[in-house]
């Protein structure tokens, strides 16, 4: 577990992030109880449960997103749910135990790929020798005079420096045996892991195989580091990083809220999917085809617009598990000219590189960067408040002939995007703004 304190942690989320310093301290708190908690006595440990965050803010202003990098940051297994996919028991649908087994599954491949680096030099040297045969059958011809030991060394030599990826081979790769399961989300078994070591998985079938060396040396490192890795050991690591770090994010969640003006009729629907959620967020035991899993300890992090009901509609048991309230706010004009700007992964900053590969240097002045961010911040006010994918949709309409023109030459072009560009672009959305000006 990182130890990162609620500080740093702000500040990493600062880095793709504009705003929302609330929603931000609220996350890395709760992210720095959880180490705090790691380091405490065993029998203090199990007493303390993570304080869930629910959060309120329209669309595309950052929850999503802080959730994302919270969990990107810590390598924590992390997965995103809408409550509106889920249904209450006896219904048919997803049920809300789906979301356990989900993130179990995202654990298990984070843990997997982990694993597959720690012993991917190994793998490497054991397909190395795999394949100086097949290489070496092509290469006796070109080279008739040269001893075994010289072949050998020259053949690794190329190998290593990829001068011989293009070159196709001959090669037997293990079958692969079909996926057969049985049962349902909740007890899936894997019959090839079960019987795979009495029947001998793909009793040493083989398929001779014409491809690439660089084709061969993928598809023979992936079997070599399954070989090399200890599915138990995955299994149970990951279940343990699942139970302890896990993050889930439930979107929506105003959407399954009885609403106080609302319609009667999916009143009890809402409600029932909102009463199976409650154990999974209060602490229960999921089974999953890897085993059980605890949810005590998993953070929940809810979130939703709450534009017609609000976090009071929700039943009082499961606002009583989400303990911490946090209000997100609509982004403004200055918001907007720092997302184009200033994140590590600045909207203005992927167009630039993006256009660039076909040779368009794109060059943005200042007074039509603060055009654009005011544009967009009238429009979100005007019409749909869609946060910062309002920049997007404009970023996409303003650019599309110099992205579809571009690629067609090999000369560099210069395009320099000033304010009346913007302004052209956009002449009917000005003129609208401007008389809504005098509108009462």
């Amino acid at each position: 577990m990182n130890n990162y304190s609620p500080k740093q942690i702000v500040a990493e989320l600062d880095r793709y992030i504009i705003g929302q310093q609330g929603a931000k301290k609220a996350v890395a708190v709760a992210l720095r109880n959880r180490y705090r908690r790691s380091k405490l006595p065993e029998y203090l440990r199990e007493e303390i449960t993570p304080k869930n965050i629910i959060m309120q803010g329209p669309t595309g202003v950052g929850k999503t997103e802080i959730a994302r990098r919270l969990a990107k940051l810590v390598k924590a297994p992390f997965i995103k749910v809408e409550a509106t996919k889920f249904t209450e028991v006896g219904y048919v649908g997803r049920d809300v135990e789906s979301m356990i087994r989900d993130l179990v599954e995202a654990s298990i491949r984070m843990v997997q790929e982990e694993k597959s680096k720690e012993v991917e030099l190994r793998a490497r040297e054991l397909v190395e020798e795999k394949l100086v045969p097949a290489i070496t059958k092509k290469r006796k011809e070109a080279y008739p005079d040269m001893s075994d030991g010289q072949m050998r060394g020259y053949i690794l030599q190329e190998l290593r420096e990829g001068k011989v990826d293009d070159l196709v081979i001959d090669i037997a790769l293990p079958v692969k045996p079909k996926q057969q399961t049985i049962g349902n989300g909740n007890m899936e078994i894997n019959i090839n892991e079960v019987f795979g070591s009495f029947m001998g998985a793909n009793n040493g079938k083989v398929k001779q195989k014409t491809m690439t060396v660089k084709e061969a040396m993928k598809e023979l490192i992936e079997i070599e580091e399954q070989k090399l890795i200890d599915p138990d050991n995955v299994n149970a690591e990951a279940i343990a990083r699942a139970e302890n770090e896990g993050i889930i994010f439930i979107d929506e969640i105003d959407k399954i809220a009885n609403k106080a003006n609302g319609s009667q009729g999916h009143d009890v629907s809402r409600e029932g999917v909102q009463r199976d959620i409650l154990p999974i967020v209060e602490g229960c035991t999921v089974n999953t085809k890897y085993g059980q899993i605890k949810t005590d300890h998993i953070l929940f992090i809810a979130a939703g617009a709450f534009h017609i009901s609000s976090v009071s509609d929700l039943i009082p048991e499961l606002q009583g598990r989400f303990p911490i309230s946090v209000r997100l706010h609509s982004l403004t004009e200055k918001d907007f000219e720092e997302i184009l700007t200033k994140p590590d992964n600045a909207i203005l900053m992927q167009y630039t590189a993006l256009l660039g590969v076909d040779k368009v240097s794109l060059k943005f002045t200042a007074d039509a960067i603060k055009q654009i961010a005011q544009i967009c911040a009238v429009e979100n006010e005007n019409n749909e408040d869609i946060g910062a994918r309002r920049l997007h949709t404009m970023m996409e309409s303003l650019l599309e002939d110099i992205s579809y023109e571009a690629g067609n030459t090999d000369e560099p072009i210069e395009v320099i995007v000033d304010k009346e560009f913007v302004d052209k672009h956009f002449e009917s959305v000005i003129k609208r703004m401007n008389l809504n000006k005098y509108i009462l």
